[in-house]
């Protein structure tokens, strides 16, 4: 029988990281600071473990294999593994200006899928901003040069951030999440990034980090943004919650819901749903079964395991392909 699946998180622990994640989300691992936990991943830089029923103590990937592609759903690429990874990412320092490239790129150089990503800011400080693509467009040679001598950031479109903020980074995107941000990432199953400018930190070594120069040139949208950093619509039409639709591409779907009672959704043959609880406490059932989920919690639901019932109150994003 298709069910559920709760998922436990895998951590990093990279040096920008803060507590929040621990503190405020009931993250429990050890590592410090807590930068990212990584909530649906099937990637093999760190992976979900289910929590409940038959397969309790497997990966999702392991689930995935064992019980068949179908799970992921027909809209998923028959080529590659499962296509989509989501996080919190806990910024209390800024993290390094850097960007992600495509498919063909990364799956040439990286062996793996692009990165085109979704950022949803659940919390941010008054001072907070993020970098979002360049104020305008520059040349090639400006780019190198700006990187070298250290004044890439005199370029870089740097956008105030607030609650409720949707930033859409497509692939060649230069980007950066700035110190006070609390995050929620959807984006393409990959860990390819190119880092151009960091502040100059030095990692657990006690070298500077490295750069990736000649790769982030090669892949570099060298312009402003394409897409406003807003969310797509908001219908209130709902008795029980308000939705706002935050991203739609051909990668992925996504949704906040601002839950106040009853919300029935359905996991049809097209598509797996992924539940990310970003606060309050929901119970789910599905057929005569049910179970809470809370602030912080994620929940993989197959394809096709049909219709279920979200009910309490509470926020929370839903991702389908």
């Amino acid at each position: 029988m298709l069910y559920p699946l709760k998922l436990n998180a895998a951590f990093k622990d990279y040096l920008w990281g803060g507590t929040r994640l621990r503190d405020e989300f009931n993250k429990q691992t050890d590592i410090d600071p807590v930068a990212e936990s990584w909530e649906l991943s099937c990637h093999h830089d760190g992976q979900s473990i289910i929590s409940n029923g038959e397969f309790s103590g497997k990966t999702l990937a392991q689930y995935i294999e064992t019980v068949g592609k179908q799970v992921i759903g027909t809209k998923a690429p028959k080529d590659k593994d499962f296509p989509i990874l989501i996080k919190f990412i806990d910024a209390k320092q800024s993290l390094s200006v850097q960007v992600h490239p495509d498919d063909k790129y990364a799956l040439l150089h990286e062996g793996e899928s692009g990165k085109t990503e979704m950022w949803y800011v659940m919390d941010a400080t008054p001072d907070a901003t993020l970098i979002y693509g360049f104020t305008h467009e520059i040349s090639h040679q400006e780019f190198e040069r700006r990187i070298k001598d250290n004044t890439l950031l005199e370029v870089c479109n740097q956008v105030p951030i607030k609650k409720g903020d949707v930033f859409f980074i497509e692939a060649g995107t230069l980007h950066a999440i700035g110190a006070g941000a609390l995050i929620a990432e959807i984006q393409q199953s990959s860990n390819s990034t190119y880092r151009v400018y960091d502040y100059g930190r030095v990692g657990k070594d006690g070298k500077l980090r490295e750069l990736h120069i000649e790769k982030a040139l090669a892949v570099t949208k060298l312009e402003p943004p394409t897409r406003k950093p807003e969310p797509i619509a908001k219908l209130t039409a709902f008795a029980d919650y308000d939705l706002t639709i935050l991203a739609q591409c051909e990668l992925f779907n996504v949704s906040h819901f601002d839950l106040h009672g009853n919300c029935s959704l359905n996991a049809k043959k097209d598509s797996f749903h992924s539940i990310l609880v970003l606060d309050g406490q929901i119970a789910l059932t599905y057929g005569s079964n049910s179970f809470t989920i809370t602030k912080g919690e994620s929940v993989f639901i197959p394809a096709d395991m049909g219709e279920y019932i979200l009910n309490g109150t509470g926020e929370f994003i839903l991702t389908t392909l």
